[in-house]
């Protein structure tokens, strides 16, 4: 009877009480007060190397990087250049997985329904996590409290180039004809909703014009009436737009970002063409699903901050035509939230509803 009802004794006290107990009690006898004190200190130990091994180091197996389109995009590039270079900083195999549809919503609500572990990542847009939540209220995920913002990667500024034959050398030109002749000027997007649609709605918005919008299935189409003449201007990505501004084909009239574009250079920004509220970029993120514990998100940001940096990842990125972000963690999910609220607002306002 001694050993099972000392054992059952021994399992009702705490270790903290265990030795308290024995502290409390030095007057006890002594072979009983040693033998609580190292039952207590055996207790604590062992609690400790319990808890040291349940956690094991992250990463412990391969990481899944999901990428909410089609292989071969700017997203795609982006996220299989960090899949080659991560895993020397992580010590793990990083995975790519296309899961394209739903204009990105089938990627993003399948990241934030898995599990926050830090194994299934998300290569998350403008697009996945502010224009589309902001267009769509059934979308099936809420771009910030269904994710935990890792870093920011790079964006692409949106240069504003109209056709020649208008005439205009700067975005004011523009935006004084526009203010003259109210609804005359048209311009072409990839669709109503898209990136470049917004961008026209900002512009009419911060400068109080009326201009008209025409909508095409893509920005191939759209690009190419520009080109013809048959439109206007157009908001366009200005990796995209750079080779016809050098040839002659479009004019560019201001970049749409807070600096002026490593690739345009000599184009000026649109707070510098003195239409300061006029600025949209496509960015470019890393996620995980939300609730990730802060040690396993400081771990990517760190391993994404150093393959950031190196000479040879910075050059490919500039030749995407991309530009440098720097926010990370507390900081990223701040800029991921403004930039939802400051679209939803204008969607609002402008009564915008998707295709």
């Amino acid at each position: 009877m001694a050993g099972p009802t000392a054992q059952r004794l021994v399992l009702r006290v705490p270790v903290a009480g265990a030795i308290g107990m024995a502290a409390g009690h030095r007057n006890m006898a002594p072979t009983l007060f040693r033998f609580l004190t190292r039952l207590g200190a055996a207790l604590v130990l062992g609690a400790a190397a319990s808890a040291s091994f349940a956690q094991q180091p992250y990463p412990d197996k391969p990481i899944r990087l999901v990428v909410p389109y089609p292989p071969g995009g700017t997203a795609d590039i982006l996220g299989r250049l960090l899949a080659e270079r991560l895993p020397p900083e992580l010590g793990q195999t990083v995975l790519v997985e296309n899961r394209a549809g739903g204009g990105t919503a089938i990627g993003a609500r399948y990241v934030a329904a898995a599990p926050a572990d830090g194994y299934t990542l998300f290569v998350g847009t403008s697009t996945s996590h502010a224009i589309n939540p902001a267009l769509q209220a059934d979308i099936g995920y809420d771009p910030v409290r269904d994710f935990t913002a890792v870093a920011a990667i790079a964006e692409v500024p949106y240069v504003i180039v109209s056709h020649p034959k208008r005439g205009f050398r700067i975005l004011k030109d523009l935006v004084a004809y526009a203010r003259a002749h109210p609804g005359e000027l048209n311009y072409s997007s990839a669709g109503t909703g898209s990136s470049n649609h917004l961008g026209g709605e900002l512009l009419g918005s911060v400068e109080r014009i009326r201009i008209t919008h025409i909508p095409y299935k893509g920005s191939a189409p759209a690009l190419n009436d520009l080109l013809a003449g048959q439109v206007d201007f157009m908001f366009d990505l200005a990796p995209t737009a750079q080779q016809h501004i050098r040839a002659g084909k479009l004019t560019p009239l201001a970049v749409t970002a807070a600096q002026r574009s490593a690739v345009l250079p000599d184009v000026p920004t649109a707070a510098e063409a003195g239409v300061p509220g006029a600025q949209i970029t496509a960015w470019f993120g890393i996620f995980a699903p939300a609730r990730l514990p802060a040690e396993i998100r400081q771990r990517l940001a760190q391993a994404l901050s150093a393959v950031l940096a190196q000479p040879d990842t910075r050059k490919r990125l500039a030749d995407l035509g991309t530009e440098s972000m720097t926010q990370q963690g507390a900081a990223f999910q701040s800029f991921v939230a403004q930039d939802y609220a400051h679209w939803k607002n204008l969607v609002a306002q402008a009564g915008i509803k998707a295709d």
